[in-house]
């Protein structure tokens, strides 16, 4: 305990709180960021050709983006508790519930991308079928609700 206290301060446990609530964000952030841009680039190919289906490329593309919601109001309930005398198993305790959001996030929106994007090729082929598209992107959202659920719990239960 002696080095932590020497390299964080007296600070320990508010310091790996807010490094819970970075992992939080930044897994879920990351990962829909980048499967945000993956189903854009594909919503945008979609949409010169058929500018009509703006409104359901939109939708397919959007899916992904709520990995990155899930890690940030898992990080925003965590902030919201930190103090500077917060114990460090506390402050330990959540960066672990930040993980099940983050990993899930992080490895879920990408994969949801790819459902998307086939979604698209749906839409691109037939309009009148693009509800099956957004099932199949949904259904990967089912992991990521589970994360951020496994999360929730696990802060409400500190």
């Amino acid at each position: 305990m002696d080095f932590l206290t020497t390299l964080f301060g007296e600070n320990i446990g508010l310091i790996f709180g807010g490094l819970g609530v970075a992992v939080a964000t930044f897994g879920g952030g990351i990962g829909s960021a980048r499967a945000v841009g993956m189903a854009g680039e594909s919503a945008a190919a979609l949409v010169k050709e058929k500018p009509e289906l703006f409104g359901q490329a939109l939708v397919l593309q959007l899916l992904p983006a709520t990995q990155g919601l899930y890690g940030f109001v898992i990080g925003l309930l965590m902030l919201l508790q930190l103090t500077p005398d917060m114990a460090t198993s506390t402050g330990w305790y959540y960066v672990m519930c930040a993980l099940p959001v983050a990993i899930t996030g992080y490895t879920s929106a990408p994969a949801q991308a790819r459902a998307s994007i086939g979604g698209m090729q749906i839409l691109a082929q037939r309009p009148e079928n693009a509800t099956q598209g957004i099932v199949f992107s949904a259904m990967v959202e089912t992991y990521a609700i589970l994360g951020f659920v496994i999360s929730l719990l696990m802060f409400l239960f500190v």
